[in-house]
């Protein structure tokens, strides 16, 4: 069957490639998600495929696409991927409510905003709640939108300074002997702070932001022995903590602040025979009142769609690897 979506609107060519995306990536993805083929006729888009609700699920992704260039936002590739999943659930419609709410602006004046029903829920975990787990795979924005709140409570005065700490090394944060002065040894595993933080403030900003002790970025080793009072603190790579690091850390927090924890436990460096800290603290806090646990999952993806499939990949074969292991124990049982 063959069905056309007539009466889209915009200016024309521009609008069209605009919608249409770099070498026409956004339609040819929709395409292959939603099994229908799409052409551009007239000035009008063509949708065609085997099923109805197919056409009709496409033709609806489409409209709501135009309706979101029209309000000026962008659309690409994991923008159509989040917007055909929210048409396979009948909800569609939430993508409008996706973009009104502003995280914070860059220092170049760039809104953020949550691109997946995931993300959003995890910022409103942060706002409603003292300590906030953001668990998930790579890609998916755990620390950029963490990131993104600590300024946005730095610039409404929320909070006096932010604090931000991770495993410096992997395994037993061994710095000794690494080349270089302290900045010079632990600046590398800190990069990926440093570099959301300088999108968000601008790096002048930042660095006299940190000589005046507004911002501090240091290994999680030198959180011990302290109380951090008015303060937004981020613990990223949490899945890297032993289980006395996290407990550590989460005694570290002092009245008025709030604490971001991100990780990924399919992505642990520890040492064979030591438990991540995140994992147990996952089990233990889960039903802690002002505690959230907030889950992402590779819908939540939102960089290159590569990522996504990389993403998907792997957990399929964990999930095939665990299987494998209890059908062999369960052999060995017998």
């Amino acid at each position: 069957m063959a069905e056309e979506l007539k009466g889209v609107p915009g200016d024309g060519t521009q609008q069209m490639q605009n919608l249409f995306g770099a070498g026409d990536e956004n339609m040819r993805l929709l395409e292959q998600l939603m099994e229908v083929r799409i052409s551009l006729r007239g000035g009008e888009i063509v949708v065609e495929g085997e099923s109805e609700r197919a056409v009709d699920g496409a033709q609806a992704v489409i409209r709501k696409l135009m309706a979101l260039l029209m309000r000026g936002e962008r659309v690409d590739t994991a923008l159509v991927r989040v917007a055909v999943g929210l048409c396979e659930k009948g909800e569609l419609d939430t993508l409008d409510t996706l973009f009104q709410d502003v995280v914070a602006t860059t220092f170049r004046g760039r809104p953020i905003r949550c691109k997946t029903i995931g993300q959003r829920e995890y910022v409103r975990a942060i706002r409603r709640h003292t300590l906030t787990f953001g668990i998930g795979p790579a890609g998916t924005g755990k620390t950029y939108l963490a990131m993104a709140m600590a300024v946005a409570a730095l610039k409404s005065k929320d909070v006096e300074r932010i604090v931000l700490t991770r495993p410096a090394v992997e395994a037993g944060e061994k710095l000794g002997f690494l080349p270089g002065d302290l900045n010079q040894k632990v600046d590398p595993y800190l990069r990926p702070l440093y570099d959301a933080m300088f999108e968000m403030l601008g790096a002048e900003t930042c660095q006299r932001m940190q000589e005046r002790g507004v911002i501090e970025v240091a290994p999680l080793a030198y959180m011990r022995g302290r109380t951090l009072s008015d303060a937004f603190i981020i613990l990223d790579e949490a899945q890297n903590t032993t289980q006395e690091q996290m407990k550590m850390f989460l005694t570290r927090m002092g009245f008025r602040s709030k604490i971001v924890v991100t990780g990924d436990p399919s992505q642990i460096d520890l040492p064979r025979g030591k438990r991540s800290g995140l994992v147990e603290a996952v089990q233990v806090l889960d039903g802690v009142p002002d505690i959230a646990i907030q889950r992402l999952t590779h819908e939540d993806v939102v960089r290159h769609e590569l990522v996504q499939a990389i993403v998907r990949a792997y957990d399929a074969h964990a999930l095939r690897a665990k299987e494998e292991y209890s059908d062999a124990r369960d052999g060995q049982v017998e």
